[in-house]
């Protein structure tokens, strides 16, 4: 028993040895007490003399703390008495950047404190009015806690208080006059509180200040209450309630002012800012979201060493873009929403310096200078009413930004490396302008040698040409052309009508006949709070004038058009002919306009204009696979610059894009795989993603799409559900040569109706369109008398001679093996029998599996 009693006590000795090493009611012992109390132990060697401790610092004779950090130390919960604050001769406490959520009630009685810190933790409950007890306290930060309610005015005791911090806290009413007792202030920060006022005398209470910040609360003052502060050079009262003229806050040495998101109003021009202002210090300025009027500032331009502007959103006059170029200095400029018109000057190249730039919401016009400012990281210049290019040194600096938007103004882009969501994000209204293959990114123009050589030949050549077509005249010989421009209006004048309706897209017919367009909506998907109605669709296409007419299909006209807010749009009038009411059709759009797949060409919204339906599509800026494999290509510049003697070296990318001209892109097999994958993924979608499944009924070329970043979208499906009246008539089952051969022969047992083997069947003479560069009809079929693409290739395909039908084109641009891979596919497609057919689901899989290759 003896020996256990002996053990207890060696073990009871070695668990307090900590407390016993320190006298009791010492410094020492006070530290060790509140250190184990909050659990800090692992980080202390308390046998050691508390003044080798981490964060204790004591005077010269080591007896007693005048110095405790404890920063970040991981400390929680309320810190308890007969602590701390029994550390009678400290000076220095930090407790900064814990879990605190209580003081002790003995902390007030440290009259000796010069420096004290509790910010960043979670002390709660009212700031006590003990704290006049800090008579000597240089510096109080109690800053990012949960205090609350009234500031005391015993503070107004701390008459040496240099350097006081309240801010984000829970702080409410008016600033206590009291605190015009500390007149030693040079730095107040009571930000992101809940303030509501301050004493009368306010500006004329510190005369040492240079540092005010009062942002975040919900003062009401005037500017005037800021008058007297001789010394201030930092005043930052945004987010608040003032009023007034700003005159009395634009005084002595300012550096940085920032009065933004208040009432500040008045002809900003006409104040007669005070002669003691030296406009030579400031560095950081920002008067945004006022009612402030007249003109900009002209004295901006003394600012020579500001480095930050902000300007936006006030109700300035109308007035040319603001003198900027003496401002050398500047890295952020925004003067959104300021009334500007005019055209961006080019001065603003010479900011070397500058990093943020937004002059977007305003009616700037004319074309973008071509900014050079290499540091430049944003750039807004969305909704104005700028026109022409985006300078290609512009464009080239893009990726290499933060962000970026040129949306809602009247630009043509020259690029396709950007993602469809930033063309939707950044681009929205912005058109493709430049060959559908000239990509800046991705091709260096080389400068032309010989220049005056080639001039004179070209030259030359055009008075050749210019005789040639006299003569034709002379002979009575006329050739209409059509040229395919970049702004799509790239259809032929006359095109025929395939199909069982006729329509008149002169706008003297239908058009006249919808009454009141004003009152007739146009629903808009995404955009419901939006009231656009069909005159904003006559606006849009100019009353669907052949200007705007970019094709004539089976279901009718399509127009292109912006609709207000730079919604760039195609308007397909669909012919009415199917026995579905308004309602019906109205259910059946909205229906099909919840469909959204990548490769689908989404329905944006729709109109119900008295006969006609209108449904609206996003605008797809590179036109339809039907125009690039057999038409002219699209995107060849009408200019009369002279290309011919220009060379270009060509880049890797990721689409492998080859041999850039006017044959397009389709002269690779990777992108027309490419082409084929992305389709076969929308109509697996639309069959097997789908509840019901949908059957497209009219799958061909013209209907797949490629959008601004080249990515395959399938468009017009469900259509022939709506404005066929059955499953018999013709225009549910196709177009020529895409038809199955189930609707062309009455005799068989197959299936009169649509089935998505039908669509398989469309799908696989699209395939064999890639792959042959041929039309399904109406071209030259070798040793073929049918007339039929199909029916040749099949056939040669049966005979083990498919390399045969490979396209001239996309020849040495992939293994052979691949190209023939994919001919089997298309070979499965388009079996006679339907049930042959593969599910749609397979044949994305089997595509898949040809994975093109770089040759």
């Amino acid at each position: 028993m003896g020996i256990g009693i002996l053990g207890s006590f060696l073990l009871l000795t070695v668990f307090f040895r900590p407390l016993l090493c320190q006298q009791p009611n010492t410094d020492g012992f006070f530290v060790s007490d509140f250190l184990q109390k909050m659990g800090v132990t692992k980080v202390h060697n308390f046998s050691a003399h508390f003044c080798s401790w981490q964060g204790v610092g004591c005077d010269s004779k080591d007896e007693n703390v005048v110095n405790l950090t404890a920063k970040s130390f991981g400390l929680s919960g309320v810190i308890p008495d007969n602590t701390i604050g029994k550390l009678t001769k400290l000076k220095y406490l930090d407790l900064s950047n814990n879990k605190l959520t209580g003081l002790p009630s003995d902390i007030w009685s440290l009259g000796s404190l010069k420096y004290l810190n509790l910010s960043h933790n979670h002390i709660s409950g009212d700031l006590s009015s003990n704290v006049g007890n800090f008579g000597v306290l240089e510096i109080m930060d109690f800053s990012v806690n949960n205090f609350s309610g009234k500031i005391p005015d015993a503070i107004s005791s701390l008459s040496s208080l240099h350097s006081l911090n309240l801010s984000k806290n829970l702080f409410d009413s008016e600033i206590p006059s009291g605190i015009s007792g500390c007149h030693s202030l040079e730095s107040l920060d009571l930000s992101e509180n809940r303030l509501t006022g301050f004493p009368n005398d306010f500006g004329s209470t510190f005369h040492k200040l240079k540092f005010l910040n009062l942002a975040e609360n919900e003062i009401l003052g005037k500017d005037s209450d800021f008058s007297r502060m001789d010394s201030i050079t930092h005043i930052n009262i945004s987010g608040n309630l003032f009023k007034g003229s700003v005159v009395g806050l634009f005084e002595g040495p300012l550096e940085v002012i920032d009065l933004s998101r208040n009432q500040f109003d008045g002809h900003i021009s006409q104040v007669n800012f005070s002669s003691s202002f030296d406009w030579s210090h400031l560095v950081y300025l920002d008067l945004s979201e006022n009612h402030l009027s007249g003109e900009i500032i002209k004295e901006l331009k003394n600012a020579r060493n500001l480095l930050y502007l902000n300007l936006a959103d006030n109700r300035f006059s109308h007035q040319e873009f603001p003198q900027t170029d003496m401002l050398s200095s500047l890295e952020y400029l925004n003067l959104s929403g300021t009334s500007l018109i005019g055209q961006i000057p080019q001065e603003l190249s010479s900011l070397s310096r500058l990093k943020i730039l937004d002059i977007s919401k305003n009616h700037l016009s004319k074309r973008i200078p071509p900014l050079s400012n290499r540091n430049l990281l944003v750039l807004d210049v969305s909704y104005n009413n700028l026109t022409g290019d985006i300078p290609l040194p512009l464009v080239e600096i893009l990726p290499r930004m933060e962000r970026f938007n040129f949306s809602y103004n009247n630009l043509t882009l020259c690029a396709t490396e950007f993602s469809s969501k930033t063309l939707l994000s950044a681009f929205m209204g912005s058109s493709n302008g430049c060959p559908i293959a000239a990509n800046p990114a991705l091709f260096h123009k080389k400068a032309p040698k010989h220049r005056g050589l080639k001039l004179a030949l070209a030259l030359t050549f055009s008075m050749v040409f210019l005789l040639l077509g006299l003569l034709f005249l002379a002979f009575g010989c006329r050739r209409k052309t059509t040229i395919w421009a970049v702004k799509q209006n790239s259809y032929k004048e006359e095109q025929t009508i395939s199909g069982p309706f006729s329509f008149q897209t002169d706008s003297t017919t239908w058009v006249a006949d919808v009454k009141q367009a004003n009152s007739v909506p146009v629903v808009i998907f995404e955009k419901p709070l939006l009231n656009f109605t069909f005159a904003d669709l006559l606006s849009a296409t100019s009353n669907f004038d052949r200007g705007t007419l970019l094709a004539e299909g089976r279901f009718g006209p399509v127009y292109r058009g912006f609709l207000p807010g730079g919604i760039h749009v195609a308007v397909k009038v669909l012919v009415h002919g199917s026995t579905m009411t308004d309602h019906e059709a109205a259910r059946e759009l909205e229906y099909l306009g919840r469909i959204k797949h990548p490769n689908l060409v989404p329905l944006t919204g729709y109109c119900l204009a008295g006969e006609q339906r209108i449904a609206i599509y996003d605008y797809m800026e590179n036109g339809n696979l039907q125009n690039l494999l057999h038409d002219l290509p699209l995107g060849v510049r009408t200019t009369t610059e002279d290309w011919s003697t220009d060379t270009w070296e060509e880049e890797d990318d990721i689409n492998s894009i080859q041999n850039v001209g006017s044959e397009g892109l389709l002269t690779t097999w990777r992108f027309r795989h490419k082409i084929a994958l992305g389709t076969a993924r929308a109509l697996a979608f639309l069959h097997h993603g789908c509840s019901p499944p949908i059957i497209h009924r009219d799958v061909k070329a013209s209907s797949v799409y490629l959008d601004m970043n080249l990515e395959p979208r399938l468009s017009d499906f469900g259509l022939a559900k709506i404005f066929g009246t059955g499953p018999e008539d013709e225009i549910t089952r196709g177009s020529p040569g895409y038809i199955p051969p189930e609707f062309l022969h009455p005799e068989s047992s197959s299936p009169k109706y649509p089935t998505p083997k039908s669509d398989v069947y469309g799908f696989g003479v699209i395939l064999f369109e890639l792959i042959t560069g041929k039309k399904p009809v109406e071209d030259d079929y070798p040793q073929h008398n049918d007339g039929n693409l199909v029916g040749w290739v099949r056939g040669l395909v049966r005979n083990n001679e498919g390399s045969i039908v490979i396209d001239q084109k996309i020849r040495g641009t992939a293994s052979q093996t691949q190209i023939l891979e994919a001919l089997k596919i298309g070979y499965l497609c388009t079996a006679e029998v339907p049930a042959k057919r593969p599910s749609m689901h397979q044949v994305v899989g089997l595509l898949k599996d040809i994975e093109p290759s770089q040759q």
